[in-house]
Parts: C-alpha cells; structure tokens; sequence
C-alpha cells in the first residue's frame, strides 16, 4: 500500500480546520472512550484501514479490553458488553454513516435522543461527521496504517 498523497501537508489549513472539530469533540464532555469507538465503527463500516488500525490502538492505549474490541463490528449481538449508550452511540453512528441508504429514520433519532440530550447528540453527531470524512481521504489518498507501515520496515 502506497500513499498517494500527504493530503495534511498539501493542504494544510483544510487539515488544521478538520483538527479544530478534533479538537472540540476531545473537550466537549462525552467520554473519550464513547467517541473512540464511535470513530471505530464509523471506519470499519468505510473500510478506512488507516483509521481502524490508529483508533483500535487509541482504544487499547485507554485501557479497552480485547474482548470488548473485537466485537466493535457485531455490537448489536454483544449484549451487555457494550453499555446502552454505547450501543446507542454505535446505532447512530451506523445509520448516519450510511444516511445515503437510511435516510437516518425517526425511531433511529429517538433511540439516539433516549440516551442523549441535544447537545450530545449534536456532539456525537460531529464525531461521526468528522471521522466520515478522516475516512473519505484517508481511503481516497490511501494512508498507511502504522502496523502496515511497521510490517514493511521488518
């Protein structure tokens, strides 16, 4: 896997503009582990291997449990492992990410709106905004996960 650009150095006021939202989402009061698997799911379901590979390790650096990550893709089937906010979180996560197919459906927004308030919601709702659109240049310019990029030093 090849890099086809370094689209932070190319451009890197649109890349500084990005990390201000990163920025705000790390202070905005939802919980950093919340947001971490949030930005997870969202790659996993854009099949963004630079952001799978950078957010599993942030994950693991924060002290989640393997069991826990691994069954990141299927939390729906997980049962009490995840908490009922994070399985909200990761529900709307999931139906904004693919809002082209789900048109994000009313009961979807209200499960969301049990666990959330409005302010979290829109907080939550940037996060995963944010990390669509990591995933949209880390795919299209091809970024380099660091266990790829660690394996091809070996």
């Amino acid at each position: 896997m090849n890099n086809r650009i370094d689209y932070a150095q190319a451009s890197p006021d649109g890349y500084k503009a990005f990390g201000g939202v990163y920025l705000y989402l790390k202070k905005c009061g939802l919980p950093e582990e919340l947001i971490n698997l949030v930005y997870l799911r969202v790659s996993q379901i854009n099949g963004c291997a630079y952001c799978i590979d950078m957010h599993s390790r942030d994950l693991i650096k924060q002290g989640l449990t393997v069991d826990k990550l691994v069954l990141v893709p299927v939390w729906h089937e997980a049962g009490a492992v995840f908490s009922a906010r994070e399985r909200a979180a990761l529900a709307w996560a999931e139906t904004v990410t693919r809002v082209a197919e789900t048109g994000v459906p009313d009961a979807d927004y209200a499960a969301a709106s049990a666990e959330f308030n409005d302010r979290e919601l829109a907080d939550l709702t940037y996060a995963i905004g944010l990390m669509n659109a990591f995933n949209r240049l880390g795919v299209s310019f091809r970024a380099v996960p660091a266990a790829a990029a660690a394996a091809g030093r070996e």
